[in-house]
């Protein structure tokens, strides 16, 4: 049996990023444990000091098939290119370029950059920055 993994990232503002990666992978926010109606009630609970509320996000694939993707804040800005990226992948296939293309569109609706287009024998990607400068690839 596989272990479940989640995806961690650094974020200097973990709510903004949160709902950047919501739209553009189609998850959702993690909803608050059982027996509580918000995050703030669950951590006021929970003994959190309100000035830490915004110190972390979580979103889930609602379908429960992929990782859970969290949001850490973290004091210092992103300095170097990512050693792990995020491939986003809107159409299910590979290749898809009429896809891609209208993902990419969303994506610089909600703030991300394009950085490069890539056309080669292995295929056909977009690489980009989501708002904070963080690399990854819609293909």
């Amino acid at each position: 049996m596989a272990f479940g993994i989640q995806v961690v990232m650094d974020a200097n503002d973990p709510a903004k990023l949160a709902d950047f990666w919501a739209q553009a992978l189609d998850y959702i926010p993690q909803p608050p444990p059982p027996g509580f109606d918000t995050w703030p009630a669950f951590l006021e609970q929970m003994g959190i000091p309100k000035e830490d509320h915004d110190k972390a996000a979580a979103l889930v694939d609602a379908s429960g098939k992929g990782p859970r993707i969290f949001f850490q804040k973290v004091p210092e800005g992103k300095t170097a290119k990512n050693r792990v990226h995020l491939d986003v992948n809107p159409s299910g296939t590979r290749g898809d370029k009429k896809a891609v293309a209208e993902h990419v569109a969303k994506l610089e609706g909600l703030g991300a950059r394009r950085v490069k287009e890539f056309d080669e024998p292995m295929g056909y990607w977009i690489t980009m920055l989501d708002p904070e400068g963080n690399e990854f690839c819609v293909h």
